[in-house]
């Protein structure tokens, strides 16, 4: 009996384990080797309006298919997704360089931002100290690039957004919606004018 359930599960392994690794051609490399068809031809007794195809397919030179990167696997017989290269170090991080002078821009809604490139956690460091030097009142918040500051007796947050190289730094009230623009405006206008040299 101990026997029998052994060699049904030892079977039941090699057949998952062949399914992964001794499979064999699975057809996900069929892409390479598509033809083109014509498109479906249409009565026009039965057209009720004229066809375009919405997403034709593009005509491919057969040299570019030889130069095209190959991801098939070691053995030829199935797609293989390629792995990320590791990002190099100096490129994850902030060189080390002054983030660049701040710009005053709307976005397409007529918001006012502020905007600075270079590493975000740098910039960040700029804000906070253009916001001591404009003297507001400031309170810290769990959130990283993130701070309370009191204007006019009102409380707002000043929210610095990385996206790639560039940063916007955005004046929201408290319930996280943004400021009114005339007062997001004025505070942006006094950190511009505090930012450090």
């Amino acid at each position: 009996m101990q026997l029998r359930v052994v060699v049904v599960l030892g079977l039941v392994s090699m057949s998952l384990l062949g399914c992964s690794r001794l499979a064999m051609d699975n057809s996900s490399l069929d892409y390479k080797s598509a033809k083109t068809v014509p498109p479906l031809k249409v009565p026009e007794s039965l057209q009720m309006r004229p066809q375009h195809a919405l997403y034709p397919a593009p005509e491919v030179d057969p040299r570019a298919l030889e130069q095209a990167p190959n991801f098939s696997n070691k053995k030829g017989n199935r797609f293989d997704l390629p792995r990320p290269e590791p990002v190099a170090e100096a490129t994850a991080t902030s060189t080390g360089t002054a983030p660049s002078r701040p710009q005053l821009v709307q976005d397409g809604n007529g918001i006012p931002l502020l905007k600075v490139d270079g590493g975000a956690n740098q910039v960040w460091e700029y804000v906070t100290a253009a916001v001591s030097a404009s003297n507001f009142e400031t309170e810290a918040g769990e959130t990283p690039n993130v701070t309370q500051i009191r204007y006019q007796d009102q409380n707002y947050q000043l929210r610095l957004t990385p996206s790639g190289a560039s940063n916007t730094l955005g004046v929201y009230n408290t319930d996280n919606n943004f400021a009114d623009r005339d007062v997001a405006s004025e505070i942006l206008a006094l950190i511009f004018q505090n930012w450090p040299a």
